[in-house]
């Protein structure tokens, strides 16, 4: 089973910023507890994932790709706002970190995540990571795109 083993950190400061990034927008079509389904056209790419539930930082997850208009038609029957950002791929010390810049209503949320190949792996942090925000459901994409960061 694919299982996604991920930590969370919120962004300070610009010295992640070494590429333009691809524009990613995505819905949920499902959102209870056990299971998360997403759409995501990123760039020029659509992709649905089913989440499992989250226990310590790992949960089973399943991404496939699909047709980008499929995809299209599929974010305009998800609930909720859609998630609009752009995701910076930074390597820093031979650790890759996906930088996500949020936009219209998580406008000014930058968070940064690291997939790890298991749970106690270690990693230098870069210098503009912030706080630990792993497990803080408030920066679930899905929990935003019903609470936006606007609105806290």
């Amino acid at each position: 089973m694919p299982t996604e083993i991920e930590r969370k950190f919120l962004v300070i400061g610009d010295g992640w910023r070494t590429d333009k990034g691809i524009r990613i927008r995505q819905g949920y079509l499902n959102r209870e507890r056990g299971r998360i389904v997403r759409v995501r056209i990123a760039g020029d790419n659509g992709y649905i994932t089913i989440k499992g539930i989250t226990t310590g930082i790992s949960r089973a997850e399943f991404e496939y790709a699909i047709p980008a208009v499929d995809a299209g038609q599929l974010l305009q029957m998800c609930d909720g706002r859609l998630i609009e950002k752009v995701r910076h791929v930074v390597v820093h010390k031979g650790t890759s970190w996906e930088v996500d810049e949020f936009h219209g209503d998580n406008s000014g949320l930058l968070m940064a995540e690291v997939e790890l190949e298991f749970e106690e792996q270690t990693f230098e942090k870069p210098v503009w990571l912030g706080a630990e925000v792993t497990g803080d459901v408030r920066y679930y994409n899905s929990y935003l795109s019903q609470h936006p960061y606007a609105s806290w």
